[in-house]
């Protein structure tokens, strides 16, 4: 069985497992507001994802540590409302699960309750397995977050590729852990090709790789990078499908010469 169509009804957790079996790979983008979930939504993409990344890409702060669930809460709202086919997941930000299992609860219900999306996403392996547990059994579909973890990017050493060497014994505990306690999927973040294909060959639930390579079930990526909105330094595992930056600069320079030179508003653009 594919994919629901376009027009389909609402993705579920059922269809990612059913997509697995039969081999068909997954889309996922980041969406933070109405307007590109709606867009993201028709074109059918099948999974959106509130990230936490909407501390960089939205509210331009350096790291993803500092967004509150509050925050998070009003953005995941406006991508919700918006998207009529594509499953909505939400991160659960630094400092809303680290204290205790309920604690995660808590807040992930918050999340279901305030935002009307569909599951919720949570970084750690076998050290959070117990929590995951937890989530899943309140009734909420989670989304496990494995490999390189930014929110643990101070006690990985910054950007630093995970699942390498002996490390890759870890990797594959990590993903067992994760789909023993529930989640329905796990993203699979900078880790080696090779490791994350034995990893997705080796569970059940879907893997979603973003710099892991082609052998995942499936693909996310921030939409503000592979569009080209961001302007600085690329990653790697980006590829750039548009260059909206470049766009909207040369039609805001449009703007500004059109309304210097007195064109804009012109007659038909007036009462």
């Amino acid at each position: 069985m594919r994919m629901p169509g376009i027009d389909a009804p609402k993705i579920r957790t059922r269809h990612f497992h059913e997509a697995k079996a039969n081999g068909t790979k997954i889309t996922a983008l980041t969406s933070y507001d109405a307007l590109s979930a709606r867009i993201f939504d028709a074109a059918g993409v099948d999974m959106l994802l509130v990230g936490d990344s909407a501390a960089n890409v939205v509210l331009g702060r350096e790291t993803t540590l500092s967004i509150t669930l509050d925050e998070m809460i009003v953005l995941a709202k406006a991508v919700a409302v918006s998207a009529k086919r594509a499953m909505v997941v939400v991160d659960l930000p630094f400092g809303t699960y680290e204290i205790s299992p309920n604690q995660a609860v808590e807040s992930a219900i918050r999340i279901m309750r305030e935002t009307g999306a569909a599951a919720v996403k949570i970084e750690g392996g076998v050290e959070i397995a117990g929590t995951i547990r937890r989530i899943v059994d309140a009734g909420i579909p989670v989304v496990g977050h494995i490999g390189y973890t930014p929110q643990s990017e101070h006690a990985l050493g910054g950007h630093v590729v995970q699942g390498r060497g002996a490390s890759a014994g870890k990797l594959i505990a990590d993903a067992r852990a994760v789909q023993q306690a529930g989640a329905f999927a796990v993203v699979l973040e900078m880790v080696p090709a090779l490791a994350a294909t034995e990893v997705t060959q080796d569970l059940s639930i879907i893997t979603i790789g973003i710099g892991a390579g082609n052998g995942t079930d499936g693909q996310v990526l921030v939409w503000q990078d592979a569009f080209g909105l961001n302007t600085g330094k690329k990653p790697r595992f980006v590829r750039e499908y548009a260059n909206l930056g470049a766009d909207l600069h040369t039609a805001a320079q449009n703007y500004i010469a059109d309304v210097h030179a007195g064109s804009f508003p012109a007659e038909q653009e007036s009462f």
